[in-house]
């Protein structure tokens, strides 16, 4: 230990940092939050120690929210969105080895045979946007929403896929869209996390890494609702403890890690402190939000809701709800798309599992005014191939394999034009053939529509800025409002 003498007196250099009146570690402390906690470095002060305070973007941004309605296991596009005939005039003939280049698959030939598409199509809406018959209910919404046929990405697998669309980079470590919203917003509400995250199906490829806060303070982090029964875990509040008792004891937990924080410095035990004071809330909060009896008849026929199952018709309903409370961000994904056998099958039963509940989300933000101010977002990793996969040593047959080179995705509400088509692919849903979109594209563009320069948006860990877009991408100017 070092002693240091002042006036007759020894010092050790943990005076400094803790005892001390200046407060050196106040001083570090607030250095490090202006630093860390404020993606334009504000000037440090008391409101510095909150993490989650409310912040400026960069610009007005017309949308304050977001809701992620993840589509994991990738939709076959050529059975929802991207009609494409001419597959059903080379319906069992390969495609020429022109269009496929060097392209290489997990579960299928080059030269495997073209596959048309399982169901008409049909145009709706003032802007004629063609969809698939398994879509009924998104036709009705059709002019609310913008359809992008053209995106493409640099992943071909399920996991490295899911993770890059959700965090920039196909590697976990990343921190997620949700929580860069957090790190550059901060939150509405006190009384709800604000990244919350929803699952309706089986396990996701990428796992927690979708909706992590990576190298950011995990107080940035997604907090994963449960399907059944309490939302989150271990937040009741213990038999034989009465609200004053537990509210005493946090406080005293409380004091000791604002101590601990002083001391070192780590963001970390802020967001200690916060997930205390989170849970208490919860005890109340929850609860009610989860409530959804209080529903009208109407409201949840719209959604096609069972209030008493666990659904992602539920789940949609359960995410207005959460926007109407100031959550920030929520996420749902739902799993189970993945067609390598029996594409039609696949897509029935998912499309109608899906369909109603995501266009009743739409028009229940549109109703309660809350559309303009809310960015919703569909779609999934990647496509699937023209081509068909059949397999009979694992008992596929009918399928579609992984197409990274081009698919579709719709968006609707803030800042985004609707009743709109962006982007198309050539004659046999293989490529691109106009407007380009990548994956950093359509985060750029998420981000403008929250008021941000993606460029701009940045943290600084192990030696540089990184940033969600790292370290390219456009914003879509053509699919703004």
């Amino acid at each position: 230990m070092i002693l240091l003498q002042q006036n007759g007196l020894e010092h050790s250099r943990r005076h400094f940092l803790r005892d001390c009146g200046v407060g050196l570690g106040k001083i570090a402390l607030a250095g490090l939050m202006s630093g860390q906690f404020d993606p334009r470095t504000l000037a440090a002060g008391p409101a510095a120690v909150d993490p989650l305070r409310p912040r400026q973007s960069h610009f007005p941004g017309k949308a304050k929210r977001v809701i992620h309605l993840f589509m994991a296991g990738a939709p076959s596009q050529l059975e929802l969105f991207d009609y494409k005939p001419e597959l059903t005039r080379l319906a069992g003939k390969p495609l020429p080895p022109s269009v496929i280049g060097g392209q290489r698959y997990a579960f299928i030939r080059p030269d495997a045979a073209v596959l048309g598409p399982c169901f008409k199509f049909a145009r709706h809406g003032q802007a004629g946007t063609e969809l698939s018959e398994m879509l009924p209910h998104l036709a009705k919404i059709v002019d609310d929403i913008c359809v992008i046929r053209s995106v493409h990405t640099d992943q071909f697998n399920h996991a490295p896929a899911q993770i890059f669309f959700n965090t920039g980079f196909q590697q976990p470590g990343r921190p997620s869209l949700g929580s860069w919203v957090l790190y550059g917003l901060g939150a509405i509400s006190q009384e709800l996390p604000a990244f919350v995250v929803m699952s309706t199906a089986g396990g996701l490829s990428g796992g927690g890494a979708l909706w992590s806060s990576g190298f950011l303070p995990t107080i940035y982090n997604g907090v994963r609702f449960r399907n059944q029964g309490p939302p989150i875990l271990d937040v009741t509040r213990p038999e034989g403890v009465d609200e004053r008792l537990q509210r005493d004891t946090i406080d005293v937990v409380s004091a000791l890690n604002q101590r601990r924080l002083v001391t070192e410095g780590d963001p970390e035990i802020a967001t200690r402190i916060a997930s205390y004071e989170m849970a208490f809330r919860l005890q109340t909060s929850a609860p009610e939000l989860m409530d959804l009896k209080t529903e009208s008849k109407a409201t949840l026929e719209l959604y096609g809701c069972d209030p008493d199952k666990p659904s992602y018709a539920r789940a949609c309903l359960l995410a207005r709800r959460m926007i109407e409370r100031g959550v920030r961000c929520v996420n749902i994904y739902h799993e189970g798309w993945d067609a390598h056998s029996d594409v039609a099958g696949n897509v029935r039963g998912n499309a109608a599992a899906t369909d109603q509940a995501s266009a009743a989300l739409v028009t229940d933000l549109k109703q309660r005014g809350l559309l303009d101010e809310t960015l919703v977002i569909w779609g999934g990793e990647f496509g699937r191939t023209p081509m068909v996969e059949s397999n009979s040593a694992l008992g596929r047959s009918q399928g579609r394999d992984h197409h990274p080179q081009a698919y579709s995705v719709w968006m609707a509400g803030g800042g985004i034009k609707s009743g709109f088509n962006y982007g198309a692919t050539d004659d046999l849903g293989f490529h691109v053939a106009e407007n380009p979109v990548h994956v950093h594209d359509l985060q750029a563009t998420i981000l403008h529509c929250l008021g941000f320069d993606h460029e701009k948006l940045t943290f600084h860990h192990a030696g540089r800025d990184y940033r969600l877009t790292d370290v390219h991408g456009n914003v879509l100017k053509a699919v703004l409002a």
